[in-house]
């Protein structure tokens, strides 16, 4: 699956005198905004300043031969403009990196609590999901305390629990067909586990993704984030990776996302990119940002000591319509409902 966007491109090659030396060649783009959206207009050339004869000339973008005039379909987020030419029976290949944003401005929400309840201080969450039984299940992190549990959420009462390796640093999970499946951070290995009993069924490992940070599912696939700007598509089966979008809003490229939900044909996730406690809403399809979630004074509300973290975990429960929100160390789970501003 291939998910892009569309630019017109021209092209043209650009000789001026000089007397820098052939390894001086680079591209240039030119744009008529700042920030390029669908359909906008750039040119690129080579720069040329000893004003060598360039030969056999190819431009590719996403492994795609582009001509001019040319109509470019491509992801969101970063992309690559390669050249490949000769001078002098020397070949060169030189990239330009550029950056297509979504065309839509993200709405802004906040929330409403509905209910609090007690959460475990100790825990370093990574991942927060219910299951159909309603049962809360959370994955920790931290080395030597990593750990899976199922909790009674009203309660905070912990009723099984499962102890990682203590070389290995937990994350996020989710739960689809009756197994409960975990990363790790820089193992590049997750487990997956049969959800009645936590036995332990496979493990898998991570092919192009960088690290492992939070997990979601819609039923089908597996959503998987790495820290970067990228979510991963996995196959449920044998969770290779087999796409990715990049996570953009109109004017930014947003990486460090974290925990991940699925609701209503979208993914919410929480991230490490903003100065203060939001959550965003990505369009699993080409991920472009359509919502952010304003979570400030949440972390106020819970128990200040020196191990309060940022606010990660988030989780929705299907019989109450409603989400889960805590954070690492927090020793609140807070019931909330997300509300659009006016």
């Amino acid at each position: 699956m291939k998910i892009r966007s569309t630019i017109l491109i021209l092209f043209f090659l650009i000789s001026s005198c000089g007397s820098a030396s052939k390894e001086n060649f680079n591209i240039d783009i030119i744009k008529t905004k700042e920030f390029l959206k669908n359909n906008d207009k750039i040119e690129f050339f080579i720069n040329n300043p000893s004003s060598k004869i360039i030969s056999n000339l190819e431009f590719e973008i996403d492994d795609n031969l582009v001509s001019s005039p040319y109509l470019l379909n491509n992801k969101l987020g970063k992309n690559i403009l390669k050249a490949t030419f000769s001078v002098d029976d020397k070949q060169y290949i030189i990239n330009k990196e550029f950056v297509i944003y979504s065309s839509i401005k993200p709405k802004i929400y906040s929330y409403k609590i509905i209910n609090e309840f007690s959460h475990d201080i100790n825990s370093y969450t990574q991942g927060l999901e219910f299951s159909n039984n309603d049962f809360l299940y959370e994955g920790t992190g931290q080395y030597g305390y990593s750990m899976l549990k199922k909790v009674n959420y009203q309660t905070g009462e912990v009723l099984e629990k499962l102890f990682l390796d203590k070389s290995y640093f937990g994350e996020g999970i989710t739960i689809l067909n009756d197994k409960i499946f975990q990363l790790t951070w820089k193992s590049k290995m997750g487990f997956v586990y049969n959800l009645n009993d936590f036995k332990l069924l496979n493990s898998f490992n991570y092919n192009n993704s960088v690290e492992g940070w939070g997990l979601c599912n819609d039923g089908k696939y597996i959503y998987k984030s790495d820290g970067t700007e990228k979510i991963w598509k996995l196959d449920s089966n044998n969770l290779e990776e087999i796409d990715f979008v990049n996570v953009v809003t109109n004017n930014k490229v947003i990486n460090k996302i974290n925990e991940l939900e699925w609701f209503n044909n979208k993914i919410y996730a929480n991230t490490y990119q903003f100065n203060k406690e939001v959550g965003l809403i990505i369009n699993p399809i080409n991920g472009q940002v359509e919502g952010v979630i304003d979570f400030s004074g949440l972390k106020e509300k819970v128990k200040d000591h020196p191990k309060l973290d940022v606010l990660n975990g988030i989780a929705y429960n299907k019989k109450r319509q409603t989400f889960f929100i805590t954070g690492k160390n927090w020793n609140k789970l807070f019931e909330i409902q997300i509300v659009e501003k006016n």
